[in-house]
């Protein structure tokens, strides 16, 4: 069903992390859904209300055709077995290729958790002779996104160049205003969030760029997409 499973702690984390690779990929005739843990609440400025009208704003923004909430608890995030459970119950109905995760270094417990309920479920999604819904099913790989709340550099395997769809991404992270206020003090979360963006295209020779990481190897058939 999916190409690419976006697996997010809270709704913004996947537009921040890489929110124009999304945007690109759908533009390439990728088959990408979003699958956010949480419902993000509480916050100071916000509500499940409010963030639900943000979140379809942001995914209408990006032109995101699947995305879903899998009801886990904010702030408490854990890779316990039914979480893990429901998850993988996910990876085998949408059946994706590629997985994507936060960086699995980072201060945000929820972060951690996800990349941890990620690996785990995506194991547990292959298994036979289960209670799990659904048909065996094993994502190629798993990448993994930087949204992090560490203040430190990155080493990405790759920086995707996002230079023709960052002003969707920014589009997309405008929707959350009640998590990104433009009367924070500067710089503002956004204008951060440009900052590094254009910081990464700088070192691949472009605008803006986003990095990726990943545990295992990764593969390739040729160089003529690289540059």
């Amino acid at each position: 069903m999916l190409d690419a499973l976006v697996v997010a702690p809270h709704p913004d984390d996947a537009e921040l992390g890489m929110g124009g690779t999304i945007a690109l990929m759908l533009a390439r005739g990728l088959r990408v859904g979003i699958l956010d843990l949480t419902d993000g609440e509480p916050t100071p400025l916000g509500s499940p209300e409010i963030r639900a009208r943000e979140t379809a704003a942001a995914t209408a923004a990006l032109g995101i055709p699947w995305r879903e909430n899998l009801g886990l608890p904010n702030r408490r995030l854990q890779a316990t077995l039914a979480a893990r459970g429901l998850l993988a119950g996910v990876i085998r109905r949408t059946r994706p290729r590629w997985l994507f995760a936060p960086h699995w270094v980072d201060a945000h417990p929820d972060h951690t958790a996800a990349t941890r309920l990620v690996e785990a479920a995506r194991f547990w999604a292959k298994l036979t002779k289960c209670d799990l819904p659904g048909e065996p099913w094993h994502p190629e790989r798993i990448y993994h996104y930087a949204c992090v709340h560490l203040k430190g550099i990155l080493r990405p395997a790759f920086v995707v160049d996002i230079s023709s769809t960052w002003e969707i991404k920014a589009r997309s992270l405008a929707c959350y205003a009640s998590q990104f206020p433009q009367t924070a003090p500067r710089p503002t979360v956004l204008e951060r969030v440009a900052a590094s963006a254009s910081w990464w295209g700088g070192l691949i020779g472009t605008t803006h760029g986003e990095p990726f990481t990943a545990r295992e190897p990764i593969a390739l058939r040729g160089f003529t997409d690289l540059f």
